[in-house]
């Protein structure tokens, strides 16, 4: 599943590609993916992008009174194309929504597993039922050293469940918590009251470093992830923990261990982290 960093990435890609073209109009193969598509975006026609937004692991089209609200959940994918005439009928069963913009471009969604949706919002997207719950940003100043450490003063779970809890922060998702939290040599299954102010401080501060470097370097390329310029990220190969289960931890040689945490992967090394 792209997470923040992935789907901050595409929203680069995509912005100066888009922002201020005109959706010329829409073609949607299906009639659902995760939920059922809007008639809106089926019969969308002329509507101007005036700019192109991301909140959490959400891509926020916003149109002149409109937002259309994108999630790409474990597969889906957005493509550029070029060449209208040559590649409009050009397609594989799973590209689901097209969306032509000034009659020359495709903005082609892509989904094997449909668990992505596409959504129409009327009013204000802040107030969108999946949006207004989202906590912070973990890039924005709001989330800061402060403001963690008085949640995880009330809060009797693990350190990486907090972090994963997208009410209190949105977006960092499995693989960044592993990697912040032993970049910050802290056990995921220590309870989140325990920590210090100043492991607090020090695990935002490797939180928003880990989480910049992963956008710089494209993301991580997990099975399916590809951006829409097809190009894939490359943060995946300065993982210290994640997906590196009964492998020699490049710190200490100590062997990674994986257990599960509700269900998540959860990686960590015993002796560098605590």
């Amino acid at each position: 599943m792209p997470e923040l960093p992935e789907v901050e990435v595409i929203k680069n890609i995509i912005k100066p590609l888009l922002m201020g073209k005109i959706i010329s109009y829409s073609i949607v193969r299906i009639k659902k993916l995760k939920y059922i598509i809007s008639k809106n975006i089926v019969k969308i026609n002329n509507q101007k992008i005036l700019n192109i937004k991301r909140r959490g692991r959400y891509i926020l089209i916003i149109l002149l009174q409109n937002t259309i609200i994108i999630h790409l959940g474990m597969t889906g994918k957005l493509f550029i194309i070029n060449n209208i005439k040559k590649n409009i009928l050009t397609y594989n069963k799973h590209d689901h929504i097209d969306l032509i913009i000034n009659h020359n471009l495709i903005l082609r969604y892509t989904d094997i597993r449909r668990f992505g949706f596409w959504l129409w919002e009327k009013k204000n997207y802040k107030k969108n039922i999946f949006l207004k719950k989202l906590g912070p940003e973990p890039l924005e100043y709001k989330f800061n050293d402060i403001y963690l450490y008085n949640i995880s003063r009330k809060k009797n779970v693990p350190i990486k469940i907090l972090l994963m809890n997208n009410n209190i922060v949105t977006g960092i998702g499995n693989i960044y918590a592993n990697e912040s939290l032993f970049k910050s040599n802290i056990m995921p299954t220590r309870q989140s009251k325990t920590l210090n102010f100043q492991e607090i401080t020090y695990l935002v501060k490797n939180i928003k470093y880990i989480l910049n470097k992963s956008i710089k370097h494209g993301g991580s390329t997990i099975i399916n992830y590809r951006l829409p310029n097809k190009n894939i990220g490359n943060y995946s190969k300065y993982f210290y923990v994640y997906g590196r289960e009964n492998k020699f931890c490049k710190k200490c040689s100590t062997i990674i261990t994986k257990i599960k945490q509700r269900n998540r992967s959860t990686f960590f090394c015993y002796k560098c982290q605590k």
